[in-house]
């Protein structure tokens, strides 16, 4: 099984109990805030290609765009998602969660 989706229902259920949701302290810690950022794309360059930068110049990014979005949670990646509109405004669907079964072990930390 590679995909959480082929796991039997009653292991993921399992799972689920043993969430930090059902941690005693877990009232705690819910009102506890995080920033949630979303990585579209980075490069690199130099300080002269930067300082060359003006109004209607582009920059190249190393995503496609069809690519997935990082979503951050304080530096920490905790998801990918896409970009959707909401009455307006941008939002993020997320597409998939980044281990979750693994806890913290296996997270990308942002430099």
């Amino acid at each position: 099984m590679t995909d959480i989706s082929d796991a039997p229902k009653a292991a993921r259920a399992d799972r689920r109990d043993k969430s930090i949701a059902a941690a005693p302290n877990f009232d705690l810690l819910a009102g506890v805030s995080l920033r949630v950022s979303v990585e579209v794309g980075s490069t690199s360059m130099t300080l002269a290609e930067l300082l060359s930068i003006d109004e209607g110049s582009v920059i190249e990014l190393d995503r496609a765009a069809t690519d997935l979005l990082d979503i951050y949670a304080n530096g920490t990646l905790i998801a990918k998602g896409e970009i959707v509109s909401i009455d307006g405004r941008y939002g993020i669907q997320v597409a998939e969660v980044v281990a979750p079964a693994r806890g913290l072990e296996g997270f990308e930390r942002r430099a």
